[in-house]
């Protein structure tokens, strides 16, 4: 949608950590990162740190940014810039913070600031996986067209994001969450639980034979074990992946049940798909019966694997049928089946999120 805008938007990616800083033009970064220790711990030095941040990428730029645009953690009211409660990465937000007025008060520039999620879903909404499905859709002559995206990080937490119509989903009171709902193995625990990356190793250690697995502190260690390139209880592993694909795909499934649309997944578990996607799949694709016997499928579209080929044949193929036109002799062309399809980002969560922060701006700045 902005592949082609000229205007400059300056983002930030956010972390407990470190923040990164850069800026964006026409869907594209203008510079490498520049990185900040985010001074979590310090409410003084950690907006300090901010403000440097910015002004460091500002001064680097041929012109005056028309605004500044990023995701941060946790939950906050958005659409003014404040964040009211404690921040679990950013304990210095203890007595609540209201970022967006002070950003703008010191650059004179509009802020806006989202949730992660949803600015990742709505840079691959609009520049990544949902344009990548129509224009293949497109070329190999389908009709079809999808609008809608749901989004979901399976890293440190689990996170969702919606877009439709090339809106973002906001929600109310910002609120918009899935990992406190139930987790279908351990009910009594939040999802979370069951899909993070911290799920992953918990599920090694519980399962495997392996004097060191309790060491390992990266869901990847778990993945060269599994992929047999790393020593370890390769069977854990695997057993690993497959009951946080188990756990993703329920929740995945009573989500999109509801939001019929283009399922996309990042963060850096999402990388390990080739471990956990049957299982997520199975979920997805599970039959209920109603009482009196009848079944239905669990999600009424079919959901397609966009990383296997002879699935995205299928999934552009779909099922063409001639209708008849009732007391005419004419009959209509129709795709009847009803199918969704899942896929991992095309542009990377980092950068989809990035992008998805500079079209946001750039959005609101229009509807003014």
């Amino acid at each position: 949608m902005y592949d082609n805008d000229k205007r400059i938007v300056v983002t930030m990616d956010a972390g407990g950590t470190f923040f990164r800083f850069g800026a964006i033009q026409g869907n594209k970064p203008m510079m490498e990162e520049i990185t900040f220790p985010s001074e979590s711990r310090n409410l003084e030095k950690c907006l300090n740190t901010i403000v440097n941040g910015f002004g460091a990428v500002m001064s680097r730029l041929p012109e005056k940014p028309v605004a500044i645009s990023f995701a941060f953690p946790g939950p906050a009211d958005y659409p003014n810039g404040i964040f009211p409660t404690l921040l679990t990465n950013f304990p210095c937000f203890a007595e609540g913070v209201a970022l967006g007025p002070f950003l703008e008060s010191k650059f004179n520039l509009p802020v806006f600031i989202n949730n992660d999620a949803d600015l990742f879903t709505y840079g691959e909404a609009l520049a990544g996986l949902l344009p990548h499905v129509n224009s293949v859709l497109k070329e190999r002559g389908s009709a079809k067209v999808y609008r809608n995206m749901v989004g979901f990080i399976l890293g440190t937490g689990f996170g969702i994001g919606i877009t439709t119509n090339n809106q973002m989903y906001i929600g109310d009171n910002c609120c918009s969450e899935i990992y406190c709902t139930p987790n279908k193995l351990e009910p009594e625990l939040i999802v979370e639980e069951g899909v993070s990356a911290r799920a992953v190793l918990h599920n090694y250690r519980l399962f495997a034979n392996d004097p060191k697995a309790a060491d390992y502190t990266d869901s990847y260690d778990i993945y060269q074990i599994a992929d047999g390139t790393k020593p370890g209880d390769q069977a854990a592993a695997l057993k690993a992946f497959a009951r946080f694909g188990e756990v993703a795909g329920n929740t995945i499934a009573n989500a999109v049940c509801m939001l019929d649309g283009i399922i996309v997944l990042g963060g850096g578990v999402s990388k390990s798909h080739k471990f956990y996607m049957p299982a997520l799949l199975r979920e997805l694709r599970t039959k209920l019966t109603t009482r009196t016997g009848i079944v239905i499928q669990r999600v009424p579209s079919y959901v397609y694997n966009l990383e296997d080929e002879a699935e995205l044949d299928r999934f552009i193929q779909g099922e063409q049928r001639e209708i008849p036109v009732f007391g005419t002799d004419r009959s209509v062309k129709c795709d009847v089946q009803k199918r969704l399809a899942i896929g991992i980002s095309r542009l990377g969560t980092t950068q989809a999120t990035t992008i998805g922060a500079y079209c946001f701006a750039l959005h609101k700045l229009d509807e003014k």
